[in-house]
């Protein structure tokens, strides 16, 4: 197998086919050092397993980059009122703060909460199905595994039905900035998504309804509240991660099982699989590439490699959870594995706090698809698949199927 030296994460090459190039640098390199374009720092490509794990465990990483910000790189983000805002959430932040964010929101997502949410799920499904029934051909994205997602957390949060697809928009436009031109371009699309935030809290404070940006708003804990900036980064976070990771894992698991027509059958003719199955999807698929972003807060050494103070760490989600020493056969589909022990939803005390919904998600809609239509098959060939150019997550642009004929 012919490698560059040089390893490009964000060319179309790796994205529509990752894991031989990560399978190289697993073994002959797995402490690989590059240059990360969106940050324009050096980066370290952590490709096993067993770093992965005690990486995402490790002090002498941090989520909190403005720790490592000389005077004037703090000034200088912080004149960016809507870069700030949407960093203030859990994910970007290091104990204390992050125990005390990650509390506060927790009791939105208790097993009981997410369970009684299963019944409007399958509602949700066999609406959208029934739309997609009739017509032979769909984008499944845009017609199911997108809206799937996003209309169970936007009635989580209270967002209304007419501003659902402007989300999806500033959702796309963040996620997938993967330099600093594109930043720039970002900019007045998350000023926009600001902008919308602080009319939505302002319209809740005054009028609290049942959902979770009401609940937000209000929250408190021994004492705690969420500042400002924490309710816009928290509510930023939760629409973002509350629908993303769904997204992929239904538009990638089901690419992966028109991939492995075995499988499918398997599973359509056992539906009881489903929690195997979908656990299974999720370390073969990915749909988070890499762990969310981290910097280390010292110096250390790791496999002889030096890594340096304010060096970016990615965490190979996707290439850990196809890591041979943890998995048998990595590289196959097989929706009946036992002890899978995968990472998707990373690991330690930023482990996602969403994954029992996505799972929930995933199963439900999954299931109900291919249930719902056997004869589905892809409408484009695989080469013709085109992959986001996202610096965490794994997820086609578009996924074009035939429903029957």
């Amino acid at each position: 197998m012919t490698m560059t030296k040089v390893f490009h994460l964000f060319s179309p090459e790796y994205k529509s086919d990752p894991y031989g190039t990560l399978a190289y640098y697993r073994e002959h390199d797995p402490v690989h050092a590059f240059q990360l374009e969106r940050f324009d720092r050096p980066a370290w490509l952590i490709t096993r397993y067993s770093d992965a794990v005690a990486l995402l465990k490790d002090t002498r990483v941090t989520k909190d980059f403005r720790k490592l910000m000389s005077e004037e790189q703090l000034n200088e983000f912080n004149s960016i009122p809507e870069m700030e805002l949407i960093s203030n959430h859990m994910l970007a932040k290091d104990p204390p703060d992050h125990t005390r964010l990650r509390t506060l929101v927790h009791k939105a997502f208790t097993p009981k909460m997410i369970s009684d949410l299963r019944g409007r799920i399958q509602e949700i499904a066999n609406e959208l199905l029934d739309k997609m029934a009739m017509k032979q051909e769909v984008d499944l994205l845009n017609e199911y595994a997108f809206p799937l997602p996003m209309t169970v957390i936007s009635e989580m949060l209270g967002i209304p039905e007419k501003d659902r697809e402007q989300f999806r928009m500033w959702s796309n436009v963040i996620i997938d900035v993967s330099n600093k031109e594109e930043q720039q371009e970002a900019n007045p699309y998350i000023k926009e998504f600001v902008n919308y935030l602080e009319k939505l809290i302002e319209e809740r404070k005054e009028r609290p309804q049942s959902d979770l940006v009401s609940g937000l708003a209000l929250v408190e804990e021994e004492g705690e509240k969420l500042t400002k900036n924490e309710l816009y980064s928290m509510i930023f976070l939760l629409i973002i991660a509350g629908h993303e990771t769904t997204v992929n894992l239904i538009g990638n698991g089901t690419l992966a099982l028109l991939e492995h027509p075995d499988q499918l059958e398997k599973l359509r003719a056992q539906p009881e699989l489903i929690q195997t199955a979908v656990e299974e999807l999720l370390r073969y698929t990915n749909p988070v590439e890499f762990a969310t972003f981290r910097m280390a807060n010292e110096d250390f050494d790791l496999h002889g490699k030096k890594i340096k103070k304010g060096d970016a760490i990615m965490i190979g989600i996707a290439s850990a959870n196809r890591d041979p020493s943890c998995f048998e056969n990595p590289d196959s589909l097989d929706l009946t594995r036992k002890s899978n022990q995968h990472i998707a939803f990373g690991f330690g005390i930023h482990y996602c706090l969403g994954a029992p919904l996505a799972r929930l998600e995933g199963q439900i809609a999954i299931n109900s698809l291919i249930q719902r239509f056997p004869e589905m098959c892809l409408n484009a060939s695989i080469e013709e698949l085109k992959w986001r150019s996202s610096l965490i997550l794994r997820g086609l642009v578009e996924l074009p199927v035939k429903l029957w004929g």
